[in-house]
């Protein structure tokens, strides 16, 4: 078995108004690749969905070009021995806010990465979010991230 280090993640950032969710949610996945780069394999599973602001009727609809607040909630998990979580968060937080600014230019504000209790990901993640993750990541990883869902 692989050792390997879980961390339930909340990512959130801000994204153009023409921005896919489901595209958005593949881009944080496939980040979890990146992570070789700094010596270690990792799978990302997750749901993506919108965060939007609560819009009061006479404010429909959003103004054109307004940014939308799009979430994730998750698992990370990170092969090999000696990564603490606070390293590994702080990988896929530059991993992340990287694609974001290539994909999507600087928007204002880097996406927000968060480590957050396990517990926070199965309770808050709402029933219509969208599934994603890593493709073709190490089997051993995939059951261990999909063993928290």
């Amino acid at each position: 078995m692989l050792d390997s280090l879980i961390v339930p993640l909340f990512v959130t950032t801000d994204l153009p108004p023409e921005a896919e969710l489901a595209e958005f949610g593949e881009l944080l996945a496939e980040t979890a690749r990146v992570l070789g780069d700094d010596g270690y394999e990792a799978f990302l599973v997750g749901r993506v969905f919108w965060l939007d602001r609560p819009v009061l009727p006479e404010q429909s609809p959003a103004a054109e070009g307004e940014l939308r607040f799009a979430g994730m909630l998750g698992h990370l998990a990170a092969s090999g021995a000696g990564h603490t979580t606070r390293e590994v968060v702080g990988d896929v937080r530059r991993a992340i806010g990287q694609a974001v600014t290539g994909r999507y230019g600087d928007v204002g504000v880097a996406p927000a990465v968060f480590a957050i209790r396990d517990q926070d990901v199965r309770e808050r993640t709402p029933e219509l979010a969208i599934h994603v993750d890593t493709r073709d990541a190490a089997a051993e990883l995939v059951s261990a991230a999909r063993s928290y869902l």
